[in-house]
């Protein structure tokens, strides 16, 4: 019989079992869906920042913080909303030193806006991705910027909880352009190849390029291996000249850094003490020249490198070279410690690369020589010439010596030697020069001239020359071509065509005799321009008068600076510029008056700043990371920039469209 009440009990426990199944897949089915919608939030929150800096000009960036939003969520705008809005995008720049914030934060990225009855209010929206913007200006030269950016993304469904997050910018001032220390490299490596080959006319050196060449020339293994080992020669003379200077400078590099290398050489370049020392190194050169007596290396050093010249291999070959140098020292070691000296005003590579230049030069005719030797045949024989080479340098190094005298006498406003007492010396210095070319004048070691060459001939008319254009200088003309070697004109007591009493400084920014600009009793502006030598000073009367500044960042010792003044400044379109559309400020970063001690400044390491060209130079890098001379800032009385940094160019044009476009920005 069928049994139904066990088909009963059977189906029951069938039944039983498949609702444990089914309770079993219920709950995994939620368990899936709960993990499901957590991974699935967590996907939705992962909205990718990610940050850029794009350089608007001079020290003015703008980061850039862009967001990608995964679909199909949405995120908010940056509203604001009120109470029972949405939660808005909001994004907080914190303060850190070294950086102004212009302005709110910018939605680069426009918002899609629609009603939204939920919220009972118009709301903006993004999808799939979101720029904003801050727009900083830099006064350092490194700043680590940070942002809270906090956030809420949307579906037509849910809303995932708000999130936050800081990001981390680093802005980096953009390095000005320098043109003026490239210039300035530049004419320094020009003049060192010049004096590498007027060392080569000395009367310690030419005698030895014919016996030199012709050492390697009879060696072993025939022409080819004498040049081969010829241009060793060279190479170790360049070496001999530029490694040790190298050396020493990288010393000081590695063991005080850049800054303190940096510091070493403005020292050299500004302080009293060393223009002092060079001053007389350099007339002590000249009488060497002259032939007061010879300035020679120890005679043990030269008999032992002498010595060791005659073994073979490369070793031989270096030490004939090192004798080489020793020998010449008597001739070249003048010009190699004038080129060395002025190079020090540049920075720290300038004097490697200026005594790189000068080896080369120095060593090439004895390789060039060694692989054409017909040449040496058609060289001049040594004679009482070469006496008559190194006369001629010994005038130019008393010229040039004075600058660095006229360099301590500006930075420390002495008084001693102004313009005209400066022009007066160089009008006699190469007076003479022209004299002894024309044989009127005889020292000790020359032989005797009964007459004159072509070529004496033709120098001396140059030189003439030269005086006759350094005359008009005495009554104020502005030999605008050597304006970077002469004191500035303003140090210059009679200027045909002006009144002997010039104009108050200050008279035209409406200062009266007691109120008249900051340090403008020893400092002034050339061209009769007015302005001012305090920054804050600067920027306070440009607020009054509704004018923006043109700042000067300069120095007494700056060759560039006067050149800049003299050739560009001076033009009638640059000046009626500068004089009606701007004020003037000019920060000298090397004057060394000692300021009162309320006007000290206290760096970020703690270092007291006292003098008036230390605070400059420290403004200078700190607000807006320069460190070059000359130049050139336009800003508003408010901080904002309106052009530069704009360095050496003797660019007429360039610097007119350069003030105009500030104007343009300024009265936007």
């Amino acid at each position: 019989m069928y049994d139904k009440s066990a088909k009963n009990r059977y189906l029951c426990r069938v039944n039983r079992s498949n609702f444990d199944l089914m309770g079993k897949i219920l709950r995994f089915l939620c368990v899936f869906s709960a993990v499901w919608i957590s991974i699935s939030g967590a996907s939705a929150q992962q909205v990718a920042w990610s940050t850029s800096v794009e350089p608007l000009g001079g020290d003015r960036y703008r980061v850039v913080l862009d967001a990608a939003i995964p679909e199909p969520y949405h995120m908010y705008d940056m509203g604001p909303y009120e109470d029972g809005g949405p939660n808005a995008t909001v994004i907080r720049f914190l303060p850190v030193d070294g950086v102004r914030y212009d302005g709110a934060v910018q939605q680069l990225t426009m918002p899609k806006r629609a009603y939204e009855p939920m919220f009972d209010m118009e709301i903006g929206t993004f999808s799939r991705s979101a720029r904003f913007a801050q727009t900083v200006t830099l006064t350092v030269p490194e700043a680590e910027v940070r942002a809270d950016v906090e956030w809420m993304i949307c579906n037509d469904n849910t809303c995932m909880p708000p999130e936050d997050t800081e990001l981390t910018v680093v802005l980096k001032a953009a390095t000005p352009s320098q043109p003026s220390e490239g210039g300035s490299l530049w004419a320094f490596i020009i003049e060192a190849i010049l004096w590498g080959f007027a060392a080569m006319l000395t009367p310690c050196v030419f005698p030895m390029i014919p016996m030199t060449v012709s050492y390697f020339l009879k060696g072993e293994g025939g022409a080819a291996r004498g040049r081969m080992r010829a241009a060793l020669y060279g190479l170790f003379i360049v070496a001999l000249y530029t490694v040790p200077i190298a050396v020493i400078i990288l010393a000081t590099r590695l063991l005080g850094g850049d800054a303190v290398t940096a510091d070493i050489f403005n020292w050299l370049a500004t302080h009293w003490l060393p223009n002092i020392l060079f001053f007389i190194v350099f007339m002590i050169f000249a009488a060497s020249f002259f032939g007061a007596f010879e300035i020679t290396m120890p005679s043990w050093l030269v008999n032992k490198s002498d010595a060791k010249a005659d073994t073979r291999g490369l070793g031989g070959i270096f030490f004939l070279a090192l004798t080489l140098v020793l020998v010449s020292f008597s001739c070249t070691g003048p010009i190699v410690g004038s080129v060395l000296i002025k190079s020090t005003a540049g920075e720290f590579w300038t004097p490697v690369l200026t005594m790189l230049a000068f080896s080369v030069a120095f060593a090439l005719p004895f390789t060039l020589f060694a692989f054409f030797p017909e040449v040496l045949k058609k060289l001049p024989k040594s004679g009482g010439w070469l006496n008559s080479v190194k006369v001629v340098i010994g005038f130019i190094e008393v010229a040039l010596g004075f600058k660095f005298l006229s360099v301590a006498d500006q930075t420390y406003h002495w008084g001693l030697l102004d313009r005209e007492v400066y022009l007066a010396i160089w009008i006699v210095v190469f007076a003479l020069l022209g004299c002894y070319l024309l044989g009127k004048i005889r020292f000790a070691h020359d032989s005797d001239t009964p007459h004159i060459g072509v070529t004496r001939l033709a120098l001396a008319i140059a030189v003439f020359s030269f005086v006759v254009y350094l005359v008009p200088g005495m009554w104020g003309a502005p030999l605008k071509g050597l304006s970077g070697y002469l004191p500035p004109l303003t140090t210059q007591d009679f200027v045909l065509g002006q009144p002997t009493a010039p104009a108050p400084v200050g008279a035209d920014t409406g200062a009266t005799a007691s109120d008249r600009p900051k340090y403008s009793d020893f400092l002034h502006l050339p061209h009769g321009l007015t302005g001012f030598f305090d920054l804050d000073e600067a920027e306070a009367y440009a607020a009054k008068v509704g004018k923006p500044l043109f700042i000067d960042f300069t120095g007494h010792g700056c060759v560039n600076c006067r050149e800049m003044e003299s050739r560009v400044w001076s033009a009638p379109e640059v000046l009626e510029l500068l004089r009606n559309d701007y004020v003037i400020v000019a920060l000298y970063s090397d004057d060394k008056k000692v300021l009162p001690e309320s006007e000290w400044v206290t760096t970020d390491t703690g270092k007291v700043l006292k003098s008036l060209g230390k605070i400059n130079s420290y403004l200078a890098l700190k607000r807006y990371g320069i460190n070059a001379q000359p130049c050139y800032i336009l800003q508003a009385p408010d901080g904002r920039r309106l052009g530069g940094p704009r360095g050496y160019d003797l660019s007429v044009e360039g610097f007119v469209g350069f003030l105009r476009d500030g104007l343009d920005a300024y009265r936007k």
